[in-house]
This record gives structure tokens, sequence and C-alpha cells, in this order.
């Protein structure tokens, strides 16, 4: 299921989210420019290794400081590819607004950089031994996931299900969708923790690590006044949503 869109319109302009959408575009365009060599190299350091702080002794003959903990913080504005960079952004776009809204701006950005931290952490706690690097926004994303499933559950979630090329577009309540979103990458982080070989590099202990914080941490970043006073209501009527 592909989200499109959700039925929460933004009270506040998403000043944060678009910032953050930026620099992980500017990000992924310099690592880009860079010659192949020399992009491999840059992601090894910027990207999270697990085996980095696990083995020193390993991290050290690589020309990897161990003692390097930026990555947990950098890792988070590189990028696999177009396609990692584009799913990590859209998905930003369509739940990151209403959560802004409800922190402000300040509280968002230090909210978004803490789940990516947490995210990270995640996957050395439960992968250790990993050689890949860990990179891209995914981890902070979930984090928002998981404030907006305990913020906005009964919003609903506009996704599109292609079945034989056919698109089918359906609307669910938020808390299934993103409850369904949470059991599969916990079920696929399960799976990847019994067959390593087969998890296909992707960090699914930061997807789940994520949102963990974000359900859990939320309340602490919530603004005590509502950032802008503008009315706005869809169908669902804005005190509806807004008061959960």
């Amino acid at each position: 299921m592909i989200p499109i869109r959700d039925t929460v319109p933004s009270r506040c302009a998403p000043v944060g989210m678009w910032g953050l959408i930026a620099l992980n575009i500017l990000a992924f365009w310099f690592q880009r420019s860079l010659p192949p060599l020399l992009e491999e190299r840059f992601v090894y350091l910027f990207g999270i290794v697990p085996v980095r702080y696990s083995h020193p002794a390993w991290a050290w003959r690589m020309g990897l400081p161990a003692d390097d903990w930026w990555p947990f913080l950098t890792h988070m504005f590189l990028h696999a590819n177009w396609p990692h960079l584009i799913g990590n952004m859209w998905t930003l776009w369509i739940f990151g607004d209403n959560v802004e809204d409800r922190m402000g701006t300040g509280r968002f950005l230090l909210f978004y950089l803490l789940g990516g931290v947490a995210a990270g952490a995640a996957q050395f706690v439960m992968a250790p031994n990993a050689r890949v690097p860990m990179v891209g926004a995914s981890g902070a994303v979930a984090a928002v996931l998981g404030a907006y499933f305990w913020l906005f559950p009964r919003a609903r979630v506009v996704t599109v299900f292609p079945i034989l090329f056919y698109p089918f577009f359906f609307a669910l309540p938020a808390a299934t969708y993103l409850l369904f979103w949470f059991l599969s990458q916990g079920w696929a982080a399960m799976l990847s923790a019994a067959a390593p070989a087969r998890s296909g590099g992707v960090a699914w202990w930061a997807h789940v690590g994520g949102f963990v914080f974000g359900l859990a941490a939320h309340r602490l970043f919530l603004a005590r006044r509502r950032p802008c006073r503008r009315r706005a209501r869809d169908e669902y009527g804005w005190e509806e949503v807004w008061n959960r």
C-alpha cells in the first residue's frame, strides 16, 4: 500500500518539514556528485557501520575512526538512490506537517533528529556486526509516523494498492494503516535477525526503533499552546481529529 495523502489539513506552514526535505535533497545531490570511489568512502564515513563500533580494531584497520559518533546524526541525510530518497521524503511530506503543527517547528526538528538517532541506535543494538552502511531518513520518518499514530488515529490515509498493474484507491483510518506498517516492519526485522543474508540490506530494526521512539516520546515535544490559530476543517472536523 502506497500512501497518497491524509485528510488532516495543516494549520501552520510546515517550515521545519520543508527544510528537512530540502536538506535531504541537497545532501543527496552532493553525495551523488562525488566520483564513485569517493562516494563509497563518504557513505562509509558518514553512514552507520555497526561493526565500526562493536569491533574498533577492524574499524581502525579500515580507516574508520571508532570514536566518531557523528554518523548517528549524519546517516539520516544520506540515501542509497533516488527511489530511497523519494519514498522517505514523500512519507515525511504526508505525515510530517501535522506532527509539526502539534509541536511547533523547533520542537519538531529536535524530535525528528532524536528519532533518527534512536533508530540508528536500535539498528546497531540488534545488528552489531553488520558491515553494510546504514543510511537514510526512514528511521527519523518512522518516529514521525509513531507520533502521528497517537495524535491523529481517526484521520484517514488515502492509499493506492496496485493489482495486476491496475491501481485501487481506498482510504484507511490512520491507526489501521500505521499499525499494519509497523507490524510489517517488525515481522521483516525478525526475519532479518533469523536470516541476515536475506534482509536485502534494509535496516528494519531502525524502522521499528524509530516508530517506538515516536510513540513513546512524542508527548515530551508537544507545544503547550497551539502554534497557529487559523481555523481549518475537513470532512471529519478539526476538533475531532485535533483533540485526540
